[in-house]
C-alpha cells in the first residue's frame, strides 16, 4: 500500500491517512464508502478516548522499590523468622521465597552485622553456623 494522503490508488479507490491525538489511522475504500468509514473510525477512537486511563497507585509504587539486604533481613527478624535457628541456607532460600534474589555472600555479610549488632546471634562452627534471635523484636 503506498504511503498517500488524500489520494486516489490505481484500483479506483481512496486512501486517507489520518492522526487524531496519538492515533494513527490509514483507510482505504471506494469514493462512496469514505463518509460511512471515517464516520465508524472516529467513534471508535471517541469511544476509545472515553476509557479512563489506569492510574499508578502510589501505594503500588513504593511495594515495588528495591529494599536492601539488611531491611529484608531486619524485616523477617520482625516477622519471628529467627525465633528457631535457621542456616545461611535456609536465611537465603527464604529471601528468595519472597521475591528477593541477593548473592549468598551479601546474605552473609549482613548476618554477620546483625551479629555484631546484638540482634541475632550465631551457634555453631564455620561453613555451618545458624544464626537465632539474641533478643526478640520490641513491640
Amino acid at each position: 500500500m503506498k504511503k498517500l494522503a488524500n489520494k486516489q490508488t490505481e484500483e479506483g479507490k481512496i486512501y486517507i491517512k489520518m492522526k487524531v491525538g496519538n492515533i494513527e489511522f490509514e483507510i482505504e475504500c471506494r469514493e462512496d464508502q469514505i463518509q460511512r468509514v471515517v464516520n465508524k473510525v472516529l467513534s471508535t477512537i471517541t469511544e476509545y478516548a472515553k476509557k479512563p486511563v489506569p492510574i499508578i497507585r502510589e501505594a503500588a509504587y513504593r511495594a515495588e522499590r528495591a529494599e536492601t539486604c539488611r531491611g529484608i533481613l531486619e524485616r523477617l527478624w520482625r516477622e519471628g523468622f529467627f525465633t528457631e535457628p535457621r542456616s545461611l541456607s535456609q536465611v537465603h532460600e527464604e529471601m528468595t521465597r519472597i521475591g528477593f534474589h541477593y548473592d549468598r555472600t551479601a546474605v552473609a555479610h549482613v548476618l554477620l552485622d546483625l551479629v555484631r549488632d546484638g540482634i541475632l546471634t550465631r551457634e555453631g562452627k564455620p561453613r555451618r553456623y545458624v544464626y537465632v534471635q539474641k533478643r526478640p523484636p520490641k513491640a
